[in-house]
């Protein structure tokens, strides 16, 4: 496993914790047996080879030398790039896109997890395609009934990848139709939703296992979660009812055609009442992590003004006085919490500000609904937010109690 640091790059990760990362993302597969890794200080990358020839050569001996089938770049490598080090490594070249890809593609469980990994994996495959290998140099032939004559071969792959494309678009079509049926059921059950986001292996399968006594896959290990789990919860304090849904990890650098690819995935998060963001505040990169997971509920969208609470998760993984010394931290910053998924230290107070955050979220307002408004005020009583109503001469009187979000949806019927 090679990790380029790019000595010239300011904004660079602290290359030490990135290859510890890019290690564990290969452990995530069971296939692959982590066997040698290695930082590589470049003051730039080279646009056809990645490396200089002299670390090439450096390279090629040590790999050779111990027999490794797969190097494993944690960077993007250039088509150009792998296939010139394929060449002179004889190996199979895997960058960090292609790895998480992979993970993705192994640990996809629902007929939409798949259908979006296929979909992410072949618009990645489709930027492999360069006139660079010689099958793709050769001119097709033919009587014009694929392609026509005078086609080259890698516009033809490109074609197949494009047509595939759009048969998993409309098959992904279907299935998302289903979903928001799901959505549109579970929107008639008044009920807020809360959504854990987090790095990938913060603990949120845990914590959410620990809140539902659900039995979600949880292990030690990046990804484990990819399928959006959603369970009912009732608060403690008040026996009031909730939607908790877990959802996939995030993880820096993710690559952009996950990003698109998820965002459906995630639409449960940009639908949320109340978000928890899950850290695992035991990480020596905590802060580089949260960053990385702010940039990204940024990208997909979510409003500014939805509520969020901030959890110092794997507090029980730190030593006594580090430990404890968070624990203030975290007690005098409003909205934080430090807790333990594992051991239930810190759930009460995130329980009752979970309760709090819920009630200050909603509101009751009292507005003059026209007798001709008869869609808006189906979907009110389908929402189950009406608490009372009064006919009037020009039309009835609405009391309800809703959230921003339901809100918001009123607003655009």
């Amino acid at each position: 496993m090679i990790h380029p640091e790019l000595t010239n790059n300011r904004n660079r990760r602290a290359s030490g914790p990135a290859l510890e990362e890019a290690e564990a993302l290969a452990e995530a597969l069971p296939h692959l047996e982590v066997q040698g890794r290695e930082i590589v200080r470049l003051s730039k990358p080279h646009a056809g080879h990645l490396f200089g020839t002299g670390k090439i050569e450096e390279l090629r001996q040590r790999i050779q030398a111990a027999e490794i089938d797969l190097v494993l770049v944690d960077g993007t490598v250039s088509p150009v790039q792998q296939r010139n080090l394929e060449k002179m490594w004889a190996v199979k070249i895997l960058d960090r896109t292609g790895l998480i890809l992979e993970i993705f593609s192994d640990r996809a469980r629902t007929r939409e997890g798949v259908l979006q990994v296929e979909m992410a994996a072949l618009s990645y495959q489709r930027t492999r395609l360069v006139r660079a290998w010689t099958h793709l140099e050769r001119q097709r032939g033919g009587l014009g009934f694929v392609g026509g004559p005078g086609e080259t071969q890698i516009e033809a792959d490109r074609r197949a990848i494009d047509d595939q494309l759009n048969r998993l678009r409309k098959q992904l079509e279907k299935v998302v139709k289903t979903r928001e049926l799901h959505r549109a059921a579970r929107a008639k059950v008044p009920y807020p939703i809360v959504a854990l986001v987090g790095y990938t292996n913060a603990g949120k399968s845990t914590l959410f296992n620990k809140l539902t006594g659900a039995d979600v896959f949880a292990k030690d290990m990046l990804f484990a979660t990819l399928d959006p789990t959603m369970r009912q919860v009732e608060l403690p304090g008040s026996g009031r009812k909730v939607i908790l849904s877990d959802t996939v990890g995030f993880i820096s650098d993710l690559p952009t055609q996950l990003v698109a690819s998820f965002r459906a995935t995630l639409e449960e998060v940009l639908a949320a009442d109340l978000v928890l963001h899950v850290r695992d505040i035991s990480s020596e990169n905590t802060d580089e992590q949260a960053k990385d997971v702010t940039l990204i509920m940024e990208e997909l969208g979510l409003d500014e003004t939805t509520p969020m609470l901030e959890i110092w998760n794997k507090i029980d993984l730190l030593e006594g006085s580090e430990a404890d010394a968070r624990r203030v931290e975290a007690s005098r910053m409003d909205e934080v919490f430090s807790l333990s998924a594992v051991t239930g230290e810190g759930f009460e107070p995130l329980m009752a500000a979970i309760e709090a955050k819920l009630d200050t979220v909603r509101e009751t307002v009292t507005m003059l609904l026209a007798f001709s408004k008869g869609k808006q005020r189906a979907w009110l009583f389908a929402q189950g937010v009406v608490d009372k109503e009064e006919p009037g001469e020009e039309g009835w009187s609405v009391t309800v109690t809703w959230t921003e979000r339901q809100k918001a949806e009123y607003a655009s019927l």
